[in-house]
């Protein structure tokens, strides 16, 4: 009797990346790509109407945010397992998608054949990540490495965190709002709430920090 298939949910904006991790997950006989989604609303909208066993989702969406796709699905699908797919490789963006109710992380810049490890482990009950990113998150989690220090992107409560790194990739207050689904003055408030926690003394200020910290990410 074969074994039933793993039903599988992506959620990415780029169209050339769902495509891209269609075509090797369909390589797998174990695997059914069963639905796809460029923002929260549609993937909330298709899971809840035909969930899949596991949704594998980007952090960085154009019109809606990862993390809060995470804690929704946590909320209204748990029986879902999230696996996150991102460009991030900083160990506070692996803490907050765990922390929301990811159980697998995978970065962009990994090898194909994690994606594929990835479902297996979760689908087997145990969180993933590589190596290196557990190791960290361990060491987060005992308290070895809880010291933040002030004026730290990781003091930021997520929505900030997502305000500022749209600041860095350019985007304006009404752009942003639009793609959070916020109100403008909403916007402003977290702006005002950023430049406090990173002592920036105003607007501009806080937007070359934005794209500084952007850029030095990219540059990793």
């Amino acid at each position: 009797m074969t074994p039933p298939q793993t039903r599988i949910f992506l959620v990415d904006d780029h169209p050339l990346v769902r495509e891209w991790l269609a075509t090797l997950l369909r390589q797998q006989p174990d695997f059914e790509v069963c639905g796809q989604a460029e923002d929260a609303r549609q993937a909330l909208t298709a899971m809840a109407a035909d969930p899949p066993d596991v949704a594998i989702v980007d952090l960085s969406l154009k019109t809606s945010s990862g993390l809060d796709l995470i804690k929704e699905l946590s909320d209204r699908l748990p029986e879902i397992q999230v696996i996150v797919l991102s460009m991030h490789e900083e160990i506070f963006y692996t803490e907050r998608a765990m922390r929301a109710g990811a159980r697998g992380y995978v970065t962009k810049r990994e090898s194909t054949h994690r994606i594929v490890e990835a479902i297996h482990e979760v689908q087997a009950g145990r969180l993933y990540a590589n190596t290196e990113l557990l190791a960290k998150l361990a060491e987060r989690i005992v308290g070895r490495n809880q010291t933040t220090q002030p004026g730290s992107v990781e003091t930021l409560s997520d929505r900030e965190l997502e305000v500022f790194r749209r600041l860095g990739e350019g985007q304006t207050n009404r752009h942003i709002a639009e793609g959070l689904h916020l109100s403008i003055k909403t916007v402003q408030a977290y702006c005002a709430r950023i430049k406090g926690k990173l002592a920036l003394a105003n607007a501009a200020e806080l937007a070359r920090e934005a794209i500084r910290w952007i850029d030095q990410k990219n540059r990793h």
